[in-house]
């Protein structure tokens, strides 16, 4: 038999123990230090250690502008990691980080996590707006007990959720919702629904408005969770950005026959400006985006947060995400169409970026458009040429 080997006794005198101790307080205090002033090197310097994916601009373009704005903002159209469509919109004003959304899946959030701790100082989201009870929309919001949520890894001070939901509490997705929307108010968080914020000007920044949009589903029923969806608006001096999640303009009917269309009333219920950016309403389907809400906005910039031709839908190949009707629709008013990631084999669920990560940064300087992988606008990349019909406005 072996001998077993005896266990070695260290004995650490005190002056080695103090060492030790000095050693490790000033490494600490350093890393706060490194972390609290230098937090894109710091995050960049993380990243690289523990293998987390970095995101880097890969083009830029500069855009001519005479509309005034102060302080500072961005907006970041977020790729979610997977093939399936869905909306994350991360905002930063100045000091104050905003997200929308969290979809697509419950896959999604270390994506969303990585892309977030690249670009927060903090911790911290000021504000979280929930849009409406679809997947593809809040999901990272609605993860199992096992799994951090959002909510889990972020502290968020106030939270804007959908007024009404179709969604039952048997549904597990639901049931996981409200289980971490209310630990998350448990913990200090402020949950308020979005008829209880409609006509306050939310200052983030200098200058920075948030403004929560008035709307019919708001108040009244719709058989389409999207018709719920809470619509927003960006204001920066005279520069406008419009979210509208999932809102449709498909007809539904009242009690007396009447047939209510969501972006008609949002346009009747709000006096909406120009905007330099419409997210585009329902990543791009045939039911949004309708001509009445368009010409009411007129944008200059529309992303489509989608993955362009993915079909989880079993859709008829021009009504995919981005579809031919909402291309027909949006081409007299820009041509700046942008969309996040394109399916390259839906069997497979294979997918690459198409302009990746679109971020828009405005100062009271310049108006800038950046893309993690390219500037291509969509009637330009060979997805559009192979799928789509070229209107007449785009030449």
């Amino acid at each position: 038999m072996a001998k077993r080997k005896k266990k070695s006794k260290i004995k650490l005198s005190a002056k080695v123990i103090a060492i030790i101790a000095i050693v490790l307080i000033i490494a600490i205090v350093g890393v706060l230090i490194f972390k609290t002033f230098w937090p894109d090197k710091y995050n960049a310097l993380y990243n690289k250690i523990f293998g987390i994916e970095t995101y880097e601009v890969a083009s830029e373009e500069v855009l001519e502008t005479s509309l005034t704005a102060s302080g500072n903002l961005q907006i970041h159209f977020l790729e979610l990691g997977n093939t399936y469509p869905g909306d994350c919109i991360y905002i930063k004003a100045g000091d104050k980080d905003i997200l929308i959304d969290a979809g697509s899946e419950t896959s999604s959030v270390p994506a969303i996590q990585s892309y977030l701790n690249q670009q927060m100082s903090d911790n911290i989201l000021e504000y979280v707006i929930v849009t409406h009870a679809h997947e593809d929309h809040y999901a990272g919001f609605a993860t199992p007990a096992s799994t951090d949520s959002i909510f889990d890894l972020y502290e968020c001070e106030v939270i804007i959720t959908f007024t009404q939901t179709n969604q039952k509490e048997t549904s597990n997705m639901y049931k996981n919702y409200l289980r971490e929307l209310g630990e998350e108010v448990a913990a200090g968080a402020t949950h308020l629904t979005a008829d209880e914020c409609v006509e306050e000007d939310i200052l983030l920044s200098d200058g920075i408005y948030l403004d929560i949009l008035d709307s019919y589903y708001y108040y009244n029923e719709s058989d389409n969770e999207n018709n719920y969806s809470v619509c927003c608006m960006i204001k920066q001096g005279q520069r406008n950005f419009l979210f509208t999640g999932d809102l449709e303009n498909e007809g539904e009917r009242d009690d007396n026959g009447n047939t209510i269309k969501g972006e008609e009333k949002l346009v009747e219920m709000n006096n909406l400006p120009n905007v330099v950016l419409y997210k585009a309403g329902h990543h791009g389907s045939k039911t949004s985006s309708s001509t009445t809400l368009l010409d009411a906005v007129k944008p200059e910039i529309c992303v489509v947060q989608c993955v362009a031709g993915a079909d989880p839908h079993g859709a008829k190949p021009e009504n995919r995400f981005p579809s031919q009707t909402f291309i027909d629709r949006i081409a007299p008013y820009t041509s700046r169409v942008y969309v996040t990631t394109i399916s390259t084999d839906w069997e497979s669920k294979a997918y690459e970026s198409m302009n990746g990560c679109v971020i828009i940064e405005s100062n009271s300087e310049t108006l800038k458009l950046k893309f993690t992988k390219n500037n291509v606008r969509l009637k330009d990349s060979d997805w559009f040429k192979a799928n789509r019909t070229c209107p007449a406005a785009w030449g």
